[in-house]
């Protein structure tokens, strides 16, 4: 009896082993958010698709054609905002964001909701046209 016990839980702890759940997170700073202010913030188109990774085995994609306005800045750079894709960055949890950018660099993104900067693994130089 006590043997048929015993292989019930060691067929449970493989089987729950297999199971096990794998945690992978973005690194995540606070950042206040400076709303954009003037009445032209600035605006730009992306001209090529760019891949963003955060070293959590995601990417996030930006797409070639899609036109950004700044809506506010960070310690971390100026953000800006898209409605010709939904932006969000995922891991363990999937997060709406917005994209940072410092000297036309990619540096990261800003979750709207947790109100954070994530950095990008690998800071990569955009190739934009200025829209304003």
């Amino acid at each position: 009896m006590r043997l048929k016990a015993l292989l019930a839980v060691m067929v449970m702890a493989v089987i729950l082993a297999g199971c096990a759940f794998d945690i992978s997170e973005v690194n995540q700073y606070p950042a206040a958010l400076v709303p954009a202010t003037g009445s032209r913030p600035e605006q730009f188109t992306l001209n090529d698709d760019v891949k963003a990774t955060f070293g959590s085995g995601f990417a996030t994609r930006l797409l070639a054609g899609t036109r950004w306005q700044e809506v506010g800045s960070t310690p971390y750079g100026k953000v800006f905002s898209t409605k010709d894709q939904i932006v969000t960055v995922e891991a363990s949890d999937i997060y709406e964001a917005d994209l940072v950018v410092s000297n036309r660099v990619m540096t990261g993104f800003y979750f709207v909701v947790e109100k954070t900067f994530a950095p990008v693994s690998h800071p990569t130089p955009l190739s934009i046209t200025i829209t304003n």
